[in-house]
């Protein structure tokens, strides 16, 4: 029975060091996560830039996974080459030893008053920021707590002889120890947390040394499975480039570390004897070491990769989303970022219908408009993607910011598939009405109706652009192109009466036709306009609730307020 409790008090001490470490990678993630994101972006222009930008994001966030996310989102959509993506791991894998070493000098007395401080900073709720920190704060405290519990409960069974036999029988085999830390840390997804336990268990003398030093390199092996293991899903082995690549460093460093274990063990026992700062140590020393053996070698390295996982050409299924990586649910800003690449493929899909309805304008060609209406299932396809996914992320994760984004997203989204129905529904269908009767535009109505396709086409690649810039100047442009396209159809409409009068029945037939496109036109220009220019006007505080005047409009507005 107290074996039984025992293991429960374990489990709980374990529970509470992993929450705490949840809790400051949610708490920063929630506070600074869009800006961090935004810094890394911007800090992949070489390798080494992204090596110590990899490192700083990471000991804020606690998490080699969540930079590793950021990373691989950046590597698999184009927008950052492989060297410095790779870099940025190395980086991240710094950046987790960082609170390793603070957290490896006895600071437990601290805790209750962290506690304390962040429970007052979270109470803020006014203020999101200060908010989210006091949610750091709580965390970090919890894990003073829970280590100062782990030591207190491990030195009650420092001489329990069922304990000494498993631990004695895992250390005869160090290979043992690797594959153990790795399970565990795979499974906790926290390498930190793992890191965190063998300290303690190396502090009360649990554990000999070069027992110690095989979990710390298990535990680092352990952190690069996650990744591989649940990330990206599609069968493109280009976007597993590098998780992959991270996780065969850490096994040549495996290889190596267990190699020259013996010899390790007493280097590290030279440095420093106590065991908390020993594991501390050369948690960090593993991590140095192998980033500067491969930071020379990131280029033919990279080279290898591309050579045995090359990038797949033709997908198979364009209808499946490329970028939605499961694992990124657990990480709020990158899943909101690889919606958001997702959501982008809305707009080229809907880019190649524009195209192909502005040639069927002069071309008959019944099997090319038939080819772009099957694009309106891809664009249903993703869309419903992208909200599911969207779907999936817990919402008390999320902060004020993300929950905007994410609703920019969502808005996005279904307004460019709704432009797509309106030229799979309408706009397609009138075109094949022109081909079925014969009916040829005049050269004037041609002209306007190629500049009203080209007027949209470059509306669809501002809205694209104002999607990801949230730039208050290029909202108020697109807004613009409502008065634009009204005034066109106002001037269409009277030119339609005229060629009534003048040219009789064909006239009327083709002319109508015309009129048909424009507004059809006019209202995918609308959509794109809510999709990207609207949330970014309402979020300024400067779009209109109506475009009427008088005391009636203020009245209901005052009504609905």
């Amino acid at each position: 029975m107290e074996l039984i409790f025992g293991l429960v008090t374990l489990a709980g001490h374990i529970a509470l060091l992993l929450w705490g470490t949840r809790m400051v990678q949610t708490g920063v993630q929630r506070a600074f996560g869009p800006s961090l994101r935004s810094f890394l972006g911007h800090a992949l222009g070489n390798r080494f830039k992204a090596f110590f930008a990899g490192m700083g994001v990471t000991a804020l966030l606690q998490s080699s996974t969540a930079t590793g996310l950021m990373a691989t989102g950046f590597a698999a959509g184009g927008l950052v080459a492989l060297v410095p993506a790779l870099a940025v791991m190395l980086g991240a894998n710094v950046g987790t030893t960082l609170i390793v070493q603070v957290l490896s000098f006895d600071i437990a007395a601290a805790a209750p008053v962290l506690i304390l401080i962040g429970v007052l900073m979270f109470r803020r709720a006014g203020n999101p920021t200060i908010h989210d920190l006091g949610r750091v704060v709580i965390g970090l405290g919890f894990i003073l707590m829970a280590l100062h519990l782990l030591l207190a409960l491990m030195t009650q069974y420092e001489g329990a002889k069922p304990l000494a036999a498993v631990l004695q029988a895992i250390a005869a085999k160090p290979v043992l120890s690797v594959l153990l830390a790795a399970i565990v840390t795979w499974a906790a997804h926290s390498s930190v947390a793992v890191v965190l336990l063998v300290m303690s268990m190396a502090s009360e003398g649990l554990i000999p040394l070069d027992q110690a030093l095989a979990l710390v390199i298990g535990a680092n092996l352990g952190t690069a499975l996650n990744p591989v293991l649940e990330g990206y899903s599609g069968d493109d082995l280009a976007a597993k480039r590098l998780p992959i690549g991270n996780l065969f460093t850490r096994i040549i460093g495996v290889g190596v570390g267990l190699a020259v274990l013996p010899w390790l063990t007493g280097v590290m026992t030279a440095i420093d004897t106590e065991g908390a700062r020993l594991v501390a140590n050369f948690h960090t020393l593993f991590n140095l070491l192998l980033a500067l053996a491969f930071m020379p070698l990131l280029t033919p390295y990279a080279n290898v990769l591309r050579r045995f996982l090359p990038r797949k050409v033709d997908p198979a299924d364009p209808k499946q989303p490329r970028y939605l990586d499961p694992a990124a649910i657990e990480t709020p800003v990158v899943a909101l970022g690889a919606a958001a690449r997702e959501t982008l493929r809305l707009v080229d899909v809907l880019d190649e219908m524009m195209t192909g309805g502005k040639v069927s304008v002069t071309s008959p060609n019944r099997r090319a408009l038939g080819a772009l209406r099957q694009k309106d299932n891809i664009l249903d396809s993703l869309n419903t993607a992208v909200k599911t996914y969207l779907a999936s992320i817990d919402a008390d994760e999320l902060g004020d910011a993300d929950k905007r984004r994410m609703n920019e997203v969502l808005v996005f989204s279904m307004n460019i598939e709704h432009a797509g129905d309106v030229l799979d529904q309408s706009l397609l269908p009138h075109l094949a009405k022109r081909i079925r009767r014969g009916l040829q535009f005049s050269r004037d109505e041609q002209k306007q109706l190629a500049e009203a396709f080209d007027r949209v086409s470059a509306n669809l690649h501002k809205a694209a652009a104002l999607f990801m810039t949230k730039d208050e100047q290029t909202a108020r442009m697109l807004a613009a192109e409502k008065i634009a396209f009204r005034k066109t159809e106002h001037e269409a409409t009277v030119a339609h009466f005229d060629r009534l009068r003048e040219g009789g029945i064909d006239a009327a037939e083709t002319s109508t036709l015309f009129l048909d496109l424009l507004r059809d036109l006019k209202q995918i220009n609308s959509h794109l306009v809510a999709a990207a220019a609207y949330p970014v006007l309402e979020e300024r505080g400067v779009l209109l609730q109506s475009r009427l005047s008088g005391p009636e409009t203020e009245m209901l507005a005052s009504r609905q307020g």
